[in-house]
């Protein structure tokens, strides 16, 4: 079995449903896009303007300064949004 060094993403897709990892060996991921409430405001076109990072350990949107890691859809929760704060 694959350890989580091993899972690396060669790809990903952002649909309004879903955020898709291709990962090198094969396999298929997917989480709800609401996992990523960055992703989940982003234009289609900041959700397609994105880098792997770590030799596929994770994928950075740079234009709305979001991560997420192979580990993090494989066993992470969602990401939790900021509450606002009321002056």
């Amino acid at each position: 079995m694959p350890t989580l060094q091993e899972v690396r993403i060669k790809d990903i897709k952002v649909t309004n449903d879903t955020i898709t990892a291709h990962l090198v060996d094969g396999r298929v991921i997917s989480v709800p896009l609401a996992w990523s409430w960055r992703l989940s405001e982003a234009t289609q076109k900041q959700r397609t303007h994105y880098e792997i990072i770590g030799d596929g350990q994770g994928v950075h949107w740079p234009e709305i300064d979001e991560d997420i890691s192979a580990e993090g859809m494989l066993y992470g929760i969602p990401a939790k949004k900021p509450r606002k704060v009321s002056k």
